[in-house]
């Protein structure tokens, strides 16, 4: 197909694709625990569906963990395979009266669907959906579609399940449709991603609460403990101060001050913290962050000393960094720095790696190509991502040989994971058509993926 047709394919497949994202955004699909795990087998089978209608060989699997979805297609002679990935699950939303509309009930407003899982990533699924139904039967590569179903809960079984079907979903190129791009207008591929570390740090001073009158001024209670430990986290400047991880400058892009500190809502006076490109800090060095802390409510606290507190933490890796070794050296300094001789407890809650890719060779140049005639004219800009996505190391270990393309449908006001969570129509359809050009060149490029 030349791309004029494929331009006018996808314009008249858009209104039934959209109207299967919005079914797809009703179904309330959380693999988080405490959720009811039939709207994830629900959703599940709605995919199967889809892509049974794009004339799929499909299987819903699954391995101890949420069902996930496989789509496939063989190649015709001479022509590589591309595996298309995304996620049928969607975060939790939250506290629904700081929601505009209902979050699984989708609502057009200025441009944008409003909706749970409306950008991330179930647009992401109907990204790969309407590049199939554009081609029709004359699609030029071989697909494996795979749909995950507990990518937001921690993709506990994908490891598993890749290992199970490695020979099935084996492909020359990887897409993942899981990423954002780096502004309305302005497309891009995702380079690279920090890693994660998440810990509880408890402290104990005491046995038992005691007498604030009685004991205060020579017994240490145990939230001004974890306050002045928290504080050893950074320094002045608010640089993470762990020694031993990894920080880079590799940014060739920056953002607008002004831009960030309306896309964080930051709050007025506040100032940004860390050093060097705004870019740099929250792509290629690592974050430290405090999630929570269990602690007495202040309505309900005694006048009494606490005798202990427990904060969550959050390490974001830097690409490059190794996840044990960054677990090891946050549990150093915390037992290092607790003042005062107190206990200190740090209890791990789950990880995932860096990555780096090098977004070189044919298959790049056929992405960037795709995306280009999409945005008709624009270049794609290569991005770092602050947020983690640890299966990417993953596929790249189990499949060295294949390109990795990172790519999304989410730009800066997209609002993922969030209250008001919305996709934004116009850049979908550009998205939508950047899949089917990519799909085109990949053919055109070959089989190598080198």
């Amino acid at each position: 197909m030349t791309e004029a047709e494929l331009r006018a394919a996808v314009e008249r497949e858009l209104p039934g694709v959209r109207a299967d994202l919005e079914r797809l955004v009703r179904i309330p699909g959380i693999a988080f625990d405490g959720f009811d795990h039939s709207h994830v087998e629900r959703s599940a089978e709605a995919v199967a569906e889809l892509l049974r209608g794009c004339n799929l060989d499909v299987r819903i699997v699954r391995s101890g963990g949420q069902p996930a979805v496989i789509g496939k297609r063989p190649a015709p002679p001479g022509a590589p395979t591309v595996l298309l990935y995304a996620h049928h699950d969607v975060q939790p939303v939250g506290d629904r009266a700081l929601w505009e509309s209902e979050p699984f009930e989708p609502v057009e407003r200025d441009g944008r669907l409003y909706g749970r899982g409306a950008a991330d990533d179930k647009a992401g699924i109907m990204a790969h959906v309407a590049a199939l139904r554009a081609f029709g039967d004359a699609l030029p590569v071989g697909v494996v579609l795979f749909i995950e179903g507990e990518e937001e809960y921690g993709s506990d079984s994908l490891e598993r399940l890749l290992a199970e079907h490695r020979d099935e979903i084996a492909s020359d190129v990887i897409v993942i449709a899981d990423s954002t791009n780096w502004d309305v207008g302005v497309p891009a591929l995702t380079t690279s991603l920090r890693g994660i570390v998440n810990c509880f740090v408890e402290v104990r001073t005491l046995g038992q609460a005691v007498h604030s009158g009685m004991f205060g001024g020579a017994v240490p209670d145990a939230l001004t403990t974890l306050a002045r430990l928290i504080a050893t986290l950074h320094d002045d400047a608010g640089n993470v101060a762990v020694a031993g991880l990894v920080a880079r400058e590799t940014a060739t892009v920056d953002y607008p001050e002004d831009r960030l500190r309306a896309e964080a809502g930051l709050a007025d006076g506040v100032s940004f913290i860390g050093s060097g490109r705004l870019t740099d800090r929250i792509w290629s060095k690592p974050a430290l962050d405090v999630l929570g802390i269990d602690a007495p409510p202040t309505n309900e606290a005694p006048n009494a000393l606490v005798p202990t507190a427990k904060a969550k933490l959050s390490l974001r890796l830097a690409p490059g960094d190794d996840r044990k070794r960054a677990y090891a050296a946050l549990t150093a300094h915390l037992e290092k720095n607790v003042p005062w001789g107190a206990q200190v407890t740090v209890t791990f809650e789950h990880d995932g790696d860096p990555c780096v890719i090098d977004a070189s060779g044919p298959m790049f140049d056929a992405a960037r190509a795709a995306f280009r005639s999409a945005w008709d004219g624009t270049d794609p800009v290569d991005i770092g991502i602050g947020g983690s996505i640890p299966f990417i190391a993953t596929f790249q270990e189990m499949f060295p040989q294949a390109a990795i393309l990172v790519t999304g449908v989410e730009d800066p006001h997209a609002r993922a994971h969030g209250p008001n969570e919305s996709l934004h129509l116009g850049e979908f359809a550009r998205a939508c058509l950047a899949e089917a050009l990519l799909l085109a060149n990949v053919a055109r490029a070959g089989g190598s993926a080198d």
